[in-house]
């Protein structure tokens, strides 16, 4: 490349840069003024309803191993057989009419608060990856610098709204350990709502003692500062595990969501109405649970929902019964009037390529259709989550900028109608010179980060860059960009002494 293009190339590049940095430096959370899909009637909502209280009703649902959880239910009249629990119809409804509708979501920088529910949408990354891959290093075991990446490259980025929590497994970290490492990086290195684990009721116990540390035990008693992930083993089955976490953390008012992880072919039936019904059933389940345990604590109707592939079993999304379900599951959780959690920008692909874009973009927007409050999986998703990608997660974090001027509608202000221009411009000529033009230029498209607009010569003169290529220079130039968020050096000072204190006193365990 000659130095003349790269003095261009560079030029560009502040201008596109300053451009979205009036715009872009940090978006707040999206109220969504797109109207929501309503793909189902109200005789066929009546009907899934109707068939989830069956469910709950003459099949039951299984606490395993709780022996406290299945003297709750007995006590509040369900007729409990063994370790599975027979719900009268219409009970588990009503139990969950005492969850709030919304809540707020505190950040350790109030500036970075959420509101969850309502016409809310909030954005969080990618969780639960056991490999990560980049461009230059391939697929592999995640690590903690990889998870500390993702947390910055989280916290970098406009349109993700709360911090997450798994992105990926930090696997050079023991098991028994890993979880206060995760929690120091998202309380030091973001300033906004997290999430706590919640696949080990010990673990999320020192989750809340670190936000604890951060916010005040007694700010905690009345404010929610994270979330956390509690998955039904569909089809079913709450085992001891979710079930004694969910318990931790209903009982110091912070917002479990309840989440069916359901395929169907697989865990759920082959036909998307049936799957409803029992999402329906196993969310309403989780939820009466939470409010039997302390009325009126929030908590979040959860779905994950896709397909699996008749020829070969694999995990396959964004398919039209995939989207069927998301659409149904934003109507029954609006009917039931809690907080919706769904969707994200899921995929089947391997790497990050036309069929991953593809996908992605077909289930993100039928999420923020759908009626969704708060969505996980919303950045760096590939292989059926099973791998988080860098340049994937620049790549759906710069969509995720688009969709949220996409949920801002249709400006008609007298600004917008550009009369004014009309009349300026005339016949025949054109807008580029107009003064509307040049007062609006700035803010009136969202300018991607990733995508390349510029003629073919112009791609070719600058190296004929793919996507993918242009993602991985980016995420790197983000990370060597990143600020960390101020933090009280006395808070700091004690996550660091409770994270070393909590490891030396437990071996190193794989389990």
């Amino acid at each position: 490349m000659s130095q003349k293009s790269k003095r261009t190339r560079r030029r560009r590049a502040a201008r596109r840069d300053s451009a979205r940095k009036s715009t872009l430096d940090r978006l707040p959370y999206i109220q969504n003024r797109i109207s929501y899909t309503e793909l189902l009637s109200s005789e066929a909502l009546e009907t899934i309803e109707h068939n989830a209280d069956t469910i709950l009703e003459e099949i039951g649902i299984e606490f395993r191993r709780d022996p406290e959880a299945l003297d709750v239910w007995r006590d509040a009249g369900a007729d409990v057989q063994g370790e599975r629990v027979h719900i009268p119809r219409g009970m588990a409804r009503k139990l969950c009419g005492t969850a709030p509708s919304r809540f707020t979501m505190h950040a350790r920088n109030p500036g970075c608060n959420i509101e969850i529910g309502g016409r809310n949408l909030v954005f969080a990354p990618i969780g639960g990856a056991p490999f990560v891959e980049d461009l230059d290093n391939g697929r592999r075991y995640g690590t903690m610098e990889d998870f500390e990446n993702f947390v910055k490259l989280s916290h970098s980025s406009p349109a993700i709204h709360h911090a997450g929590f798994h992105h990926c497994e930090p696997t050079d970290v023991a098991v028994n350990k890993r979880h206060l490492d995760m929690t120091y990086a998202l309380l030091r290195y973001s300033d906004r709502p997290f999430m706590g684990v919640g696949t080990h009721p010990e673990r999320a116990a020192q989750c809340i003692e670190m936000a604890e540390i951060v916010f005040g035990k007694d700010f905690l008693d009345d404010h929610v500062v994270m979330n956390t992930i509690i998955n039904v083993n569909s089809p079913l089955v709450l085992d001891e595990t979710m079930s004694e976490s969910l318990k931790v953390y209903t009982r110091r008012n912070q917002a479990p969501i309840v989440t069916p992880a359901l395929l169907a072919g697989a865990m759920g039936p082959v036909t998307a109405a049936g799957c409803l019904a029992q999402l329906l059933a196993e969310v309403m389940a989780g939820i009466a649970f939470t409010q039997l345990l302390n009325p009126g604590s929030p908590v979040l109707f959860g779905s994950f929902l896709g397909a699996v592939s008749m020829r070969s079993g694999a995990p396959v999304f964004g398919t039209p019964e995939s989207l069927h379900m998301l659409y149904g599951a934003g109507q029954l959780a609006r009917r039931l009037g809690v907080p919706f959690r769904t969707g994200g920008s899921l995929c089947s692909a391997k790497t990050p390529d036309f069929q991953a874009g593809q996908e992605s973009t077909a289930m993100t927007y039928a999420t923020v259709m759908s009626g969704a409050n708060l969505v996980h999986q919303g950045a760096g998703w590939l292989d059926g989550g099973l791998c988080a990608s860098y340049e994937k997660f620049v790549m759906d974090a710069d969509h995720l900028v688009m969709v949220q001027r996409f949920c801002e509608g249709l400006d008609v202000s007298q600004n917008s109608q550009a009369l004014d221009a009309i009349r300026e411009v005339g016949p025949g000529s054109h807008f580029l010179g107009a003064k509307h033009t040049l007062d609006n230029y700035r803010t009136a498209f969202i300018d991607s980060e990733v995508w390349d607009a510029r003629s073919y010569e112009q791609w070719v003169a600058e190296g004929s860059t793919t996507a993918a290529q242009r993602a991985n220079a980016l995420w790197k130039q983000k990370l060597s960009n990143y600020e960390e968020p101020a933090i009280d050096p006395a808070i700091d000072a004690a996550l660091c002494d409770y994270v070393t204190r909590k490891k030396a006193s437990m071996p190193d365990s794989n389990a």
